[in-house]
């Protein structure tokens, strides 16, 4: 088990109120973790507190606070709120996260702005917010950042939540180098890169699961298990996509580069057929 995950400490969830920020705040409620969920949605809210608190045998180490992580004086807020009522914050996990439906990569810039506000603006937001305090406390700690797979390879079809997911990794990436460079720093970044998850936000748009899909139990599972061997990409199978998958679609779409291929060439008609091959060997 992680370090920080130990009873007494305290983790703050955004987008906790659902789906793998839930389960997650499950997990760290069982561990005798003080938990503070953010999300938009009260409603949500106020049910998942009091799933939360059963859990953990009451409600004194539950905190609920509604939270729009794409305004930073909101999650400052946020971070005051968890600092009063609990003190230190030993996990800060940016989960929140949303997508919009988008067209062609000139088009529907109210979505595109929305879409990078809440989803990378709000990693970066909470990493403002929090980390100062974490460092100074001088405990161990961590820093989670949902990513996506999408934000890897890039798939033609919602250029803004593929731009969004890219940010994140490249931000994740440079905070996790930054806490290397600093003498004695007892924190440690990781970029949470689910598969395939049977979340609210996608049975919104597909009312039953498939069966390939991941619960947000498997995956949880699986981040706690890459969290105790620290991994920084923590990159989740699902039922579809095994981990070998998984790399020969990302050594691919990095190969197009060195090989001066076409942008995207794995969805380019003059290569559609090779990259079945290619899975296919």
């Amino acid at each position: 088990m992680s370090a920080w995950m130990k009873a007494g400490n305290t983790a703050v969830i955004t987008g906790g109120a659902s789906g793998i920020g839930l389960e997650a705040a499950a997990r760290y409620a069982t561990a005798g973790m003080n938990v503070v969920i953010a999300d938009r949605n009260e409603e949500t809210l106020r049910s998942a507190s009091s799933a939360l608190a059963k859990i953990a045998g009451s409600g004194d180490s539950i905190l609920a606070h509604s939270c729009d992580v794409s305004d930073l004086n909101q999650v400052e807020i946020l971070h005051d709120v968890a600092m009063k009522r609990f003190g230190s914050v030993h996990l800060l996990m940016n989960n929140a996260g949303m997508g919009l439906p988008v067209g062609a990569p000139w088009e529907d810039m109210d979505a595109l702005k929305t879409t990078m506000s809440i989803n990378l603006g709000g990693v970066i937001n909470g990493c403002h917010a929090f980390i100062p305090a974490m460092l100074e406390h001088g405990k161990a700690g961590a820093v989670i950042n949902t990513g996506s797979k999408q934000g890897i390879t890039r798939p033609p079809g919602n250029y803004a939540y593929n731009l969004s997911k890219a940010g994140i990794l490249a931000y994740t990436e440079s905070v996790a180098n930054a806490f290397v460079e600093i003498e004695g720093c007892q924190l440690a970044a990781h970029l949470l890169i689910p598969g395939f998850v049977y979340t609210p936000m996608i049975s919104a748009h597909i009312p039953e699961k498939p069966a390939f899909a991941w619960t947000a139990e498997q995956t949880v599972d699986f981040m706690l298990e890459r969290l105790d061997d620290n991994d920084f990409y923590i990159l989740c199978p699902d039922g579809e996509a095994t981990r070998n998958v998984d790399e020969k679609r990302i050594q691919w779409n990095a190969d197009d580069i060195i090989k001066n291929r076409p942008a995207l060439s794995r969805w380019h008609p003059d290569y559609a057929d090779r990259f079945t091959t290619y899975m296919d060997d």
